[in-house]
């Protein structure tokens, strides 16, 4: 299975590629967002450690069932080769109604095929008051007319 666009990157195709995982995790289908790593990827994200796709699935359903109302945008910040950096941000409220947002970086590492081999993610959250959102399109995809991170000063 291949998943385009392929390494090594361009500037265009980096971009690309950090728009369709912007896309993909903002459907909030684990099963769909798993496709594009590969069967054996290696995770960090905060203090946890993933193994495998099956992992990363059961990580996600996890994490959606917590973070309600998930909204998420990503922008390139660096790409060489296979590897793309990108800095992002998101918004999610919990069981409770309390809002958060969280900001952080991700370093990737993709396979021949285009699937991500290593994700290693730094990630820091804070509360929020319902009024002080920014991400308020409808749930899914957002739409392109909708600012990115360098529009808040995130």
């Amino acid at each position: 299975m291949t998943r385009p666009p392929l390494p090594p990157f361009t500037f265009q195709s980096a971009i690309e590629k950090v728009r369709l995982a912007e896309d993909g995790w903002n459907s909030r289908d684990p099963v769909k967002v798993a496709l594009a790593y590969t069967v054996d990827s290696h995770w960090r994200n905060r203090a946890e450690f993933v193994v495998g796709r099956t992992a990363i699935e059961s990580f996600l359903t996890r994490k959606w069932a917590k973070e309600l109302d998930y909204r998420l945008i990503k922008e390139l910040w660096a790409f060489s080769g296979n590897r793309i950096a990108v800095r992002f941000a998101y918004e999610h409220h919990d069981d409770s109604g309390t809002w958060f947002r969280a900001y952080g970086n991700e370093n990737w590492e993709f396979d021949a095929d285009g699937l991500m081999k290593y994700r290693h993610a730094s990630i820091n959250e804070h509360p929020i008051k319902p009024e002080e959102r920014a991400f308020n399109w409808p749930l899914g995809r957002r739409p392109d007319e909708h600012w990115g991170l360098s529009h808040f000063g995130f």
